[in-house]
């Protein structure tokens, strides 16, 4: 069998692989001035909540601060992951920085584990051996954190839909939020009855909420990190779109991944006839992949013969990163 290898794109050098590098800087940039805000608000909090939780006694306070320790950790990782991702490919890094960005993710994801474990674990001990707690001071913090916690979630609402790393810092601060929310609630509560068990109850039920959610953060970038079909893709369909192309007689070897959570690439070997022109159908099989499934960075290796490598459809195919 003769084969004829192809390029990815449309020709040797695609306008569209500049456009959409452009796109990728200019929304890392709007990322990167939101994450820059919400992070110097965060830190600003992080010192009085610390300092309210020591004074007053009180464990609802110190797991939101341990929570917002990890909201100012993952904003400053999420910041950096976005600088270190615009930075260009290199003779060791072909595909560039931008999977930085799905490590970044998933080292938030472990370390919101980790705090919620602890929290966990001091709840149930305070369940034991309750402590006296200045619920008036402890309202007044979680007041101001719940203040913060707005204005940092809005900040990061735009960019959590296409970037997992900045959906990782936006979780965090929405854990926050609803924490401080519960030590408000906490803290009245303990204001008219004096129940200072409710203290450790709030502390436990933000663990709770803050690891389901962690988890699925967790699962999607360990998704990407294995190489998986990205999301809202499935294999057999794309499979099946290449094989209606006029002049393909056979698919195999076909590979879809992602190198961040924001774009999607493949490669495919298609078999045609003998005497059937090579170029037109590369060309219709890259067109059919961006019009029906978005793909717009592809490879496409045509392959003569009339039964190809007498390989069946769906042969070698696999999900690759």
């Amino acid at each position: 069998m003769k084969r004829w290898r192809s390029c990815a794109g449309r020709n040797p050098e695609p306008k569209e692989t500049k456009s959409m590098g452009e796109g990728h800087s200019h929304g890392a940039a709007a990322s990167s001035k939101r994450l820059t805000i919400a992070l110097t608000l965060t830190t600003t909090f992080l010192v009085a909540e610390v300092v309210g939780a020591v004074v007053f006694k009180s464990l609802a306070l110190l797991s939101d601060a341990a929570h917002m320790m990890t909201d100012v950790a993952a904003l400053a990782i999420a910041l950096a992951a976005i600088k270190i991702g615009q930075r260009g490919s290199d003779d060791l890094r072909t595909f560039g920085y931008r999977r930085f960005e799905i490590l970044a993710a998933t080292f938030n994801a472990v370390l919101l584990f980790l705090v919620a474990g602890y929290v966990l674990y001091e709840g149930i001990l305070r369940l034991f051996s309750p402590e006296p707690v200045g619920s008036t001071g402890m309202l007044v913090v979680a007041a101001f954190g719940l203040v913060v916690n707005l204005v940092s979630m809005r900040l990061l609402a735009g960019g959590a839909d296409t970037s997992l790393n900045v959906k990782g810092a936006y979780l965090e601060v929405w854990a926050d939020l609803l924490g401080s929310i519960g030590v408000i609630g906490g803290a009245i509560v303990i204001m008219l009855t004096g129940w200072t068990w409710v203290d450790p109850i709030v502390a436990i039920g933000i663990g709770l909420w803050v690891l389901p959610r962690t988890w699925i953060l967790l699962k999607n970038t360990t998704h990407i990190l294995l190489e998986g079909v990205p999301k809202g893709l499935s294999l057999s369909a794309v499979r099946a779109t290449v094989a209606t192309v006029p002049g393909v007689t056979d698919v195999h070897d076909l590979h879809l991944w992602g190198v961040s959570s924001d774009d999607v690439n493949a490669s495919v070997h298609v078999v045609v006839a003998e005497g059937q022109p090579p170029e037109p159908v590369r060309f219709a099989v890259l067109t059919r992949l961006e019009e029906v499934h978005g793909i717009e960075h592809a490879t496409v290796q045509i392959e003569f013969g009339p039964d190809g490598d007498k390989a069946g459809p769906g042969h070698g195919d696999t999900p690759h990163a």
